[in-house]
């Protein structure tokens, strides 16, 4: 499951790296996004300004990726989770939050360069492909 900003960072061509490693998925890997991270990019385009150019665009390199729902088993884990992660001390903001449960509850890989995920708890594991990239 990719995060928000690795997404971006394909998308915009701004890791050579990242988009090569999407591009030579192994047999039986699904690159998939979580219905957030759609959200979250949507947003992203909204921000800027309406432009059918930039949001058809954004919608084609989508299509390229499973997106995940959002339902009850999410929520579930999306409680235990934060409930879990204050606890020790280390909240995520509330999208990532839900990011990270959204992995979790479908036993994804995040894949991600956002270190705030270093301290999350329960995920199946944690990637990221953007080496090329300062972190």
């Amino acid at each position: 499951m990719l995060d928000t900003n690795t997404v971006s960072y394909i998308a915009k061509g701004v890791s050579l790296t990242a988009r090569h490693r999407l591009s030579t998925l192994d047999p039986g890997q699904v690159a998939c996004i979580s219905v957030i991270t759609e959200a979250e990019l949507l947003y992203g385009i909204a921000r800027l300004g309406t432009n059918d150019r930039r949001t058809y665009a954004l919608r084609a390199f989508l299509a390229r990726f499973q997106v995940l729902p959002w339902g009850s088993a999410e929520a579930a884990i999306y409680g235990t989770f934060r409930s879990a992660q204050e606890a020790i001390g280390k909240p995520l903001g509330p999208l990532d939050t839900q990011i990270a449960a959204h992995a979790i509850s479908v036993g994804a890989i995040l894949v991600t360069s956002d270190a705030a995920f270093l301290h999350a708890k329960g995920l199946a594991g944690l990637e990221s492909w953007t080496t090329d990239l300062a972190q």
